[in-house]
């Protein structure tokens, strides 16, 4: 796969998951993957402030898929 598909496919994922993000907390999860994948992408073109960045809100939005799925 071509790295910037990949790039594209990540934000692509990472802009619908947010956006539908009130309709279901499935798309909480959908976002904190395209974060991940976004994370990975800026691995694979050596941009290791996005892999920090993305890495983090990847996190963020997990915990916040916990939350919103009455974990603790």
């Amino acid at each position: 796969m071509d790295t910037e598909i990949l790039g594209i496919v990540a934000v692509f994922i990472m802009v619908a998951s947010y956006a539908l993000e009130q309709r279901h907390p499935v798309f909480v999860i959908i976002f904190a993957g395209g974060c991940a994948l976004a994370a990975f992408y800026a691995f694979l073109i050596h941009s290791y402030p996005f892999v920090v960045a993305e890495g983090i809100w990847s996190v963020v939005a997990f915990r916040r898929w916990i939350a919103v799925r009455g974990g603790t």
